[in-house]
């Protein structure tokens, strides 16, 4: 077969077509990519999807806070931490030396109360959550390099817990889930005419990546049947919007997600990504039960770059990259994300390593 672009790569390795290689993509931590640039090894301002060549790259164009407009209010600070109060009414901590998920302070919304007087009357679909500018750019610069495009943001869950709280909205689910499924919904409605105002005046991209992590190690945090209540409906609409625009959907969720998937492929996603090795996701397993209903991207435990083994990444790569490339569906990423602690040369290594297995 003829070299491919990464748009035709990817396009379709999402249908399971035959492919060259495999597709390869990848996502950084933004200290990571400072401490790159700082050494030298990445110029400023170019992506790591331009810099690397990989075949996929997103763009983030939606603002999703209940005031997209709330600049950051610090309300303590240590030698260590920065304590923040953002556009949610969330009061967060974060470390300054790496990046982390904060840790939760509080929340202004708690209850369907607060969420009907606090947090609905504001999430409505302004121009002002859109960043055109932001968007426009990554997708000409895709359509020029010929790289597969899309456009990234979240899903039902991932909307809802940064105003709320993963507690209170678990809380919620068990208590009233009525007033969850009402969020997801409102939310749900939200992106979509967002996403009309977004498409009709910038074009549409060549997918759609959808981030929303339902789960942690060892197990979801709802149930199947509280997944298919009061998530997967709102989920569904969301794909089956992107599929009436031939768009495929890549889903991202961290996490012990595989209790799920059975109820997330009913959905209709094209592809499933991260699968978190140290969660307990395990990419053989999963490629053997649901290989050939959706593509599969990631699975490829970070670890190994992280701490620059690369007779680890040598091991990782070798054990699974010959068996799930069977079937076309498989797109090369690592199960999260290539943290700070990672050298640049153990990084290249990674990825070339994964385009010489991975060439049919």
């Amino acid at each position: 077969m003829s070299t491919l672009t990464g748009r035709e790569r990817i396009g379709r390795q999402l249908r399971h077509q035959p492919v060259d290689r495999i597709g390869l993509t990848e996502h950084f931590w933004n200290s990571t990519v400072n401490r790159w640039v700082a050494e030298g090894h990445l110029p400023e301002g170019v992506s790591p999807a331009e810099h690397f060549d990989l075949d996929l790259e997103c763009c983030w164009p939606f603002l999703y806070k209940i005031d997209p407009g709330f600049e950051d209010q610090i309300v303590a600070e240590d030698e260590d931490t920065v304590t923040l109060l953002d556009g949610n009414g969330a009061t967060l901590r974060r470390y300054k030396g790496h990046d982390t998920t904060p840790e939760h302070i509080g929340f202004s919304v708690t209850d369907r109360k607060d969420w009907e007087e606090k947090a609905k009357p504001f999430f409505t679909s302004s121009r002002d959550r859109i960043r055109f500018d932001r968007y426009r750019e990554v997708r000409t610069r895709c359509a020029q390099r010929q790289r597969f495009f899309c456009w990234e943001g979240v899903g039902p869950f991932e909307m809802m817990h940064p105003f709320c709280g993963h507690e209170n909205l678990l809380l919620g689910m068990g208590l009233d889930p009525d007033w969850v499924r009402e969020m997801a919904e409102h939310l749900t409605d939200m992106q979509l005419a967002l996403w009309d105002t977004l498409f009709a005046e910038e074009g549409l991209p060549d997918g759609i990546w959808i981030y929303d992590d339902l789960a942690f190690k060892g197990r979801p945090f709802m149930s199947p049947e509280m997944f298919r209540e009061m998530l997967g409906p709102s989920l569904k609409k969301m794909v089956d919007y992107a599929h009436g625009r031939s768009l495929p959907v890549i889903l991202h969720s961290c996490g012990f997600v595989e209790p799920l998937l059975p109820d997330l492929v009913a959905t209709g996603i094209d592809c499933l990504e991260a699968m978190e090795v140290k969660a307990g996701m395990d990419l053989l397993r999963i490629h053997r039960n649901y290989g050939a209903d959706i593509a599969l991207m990631g699975g490829l435990d970070v670890r190994p770059v992280a701490s620059n083994d690369r007779e680890g990444i040598v091991r990782e790569l070798e054990s699974k990259i010959p068996e799930v490339r069977r079937g076309n569906g498989f797109i090369f990423h690592s199960d999260h994300s290539i943290p700070e602690s990672a050298d640049y040369e153990s990084f290249v290594f990674f990825l070339e390593k994964g385009r010489e297995l991975g060439t049919y």
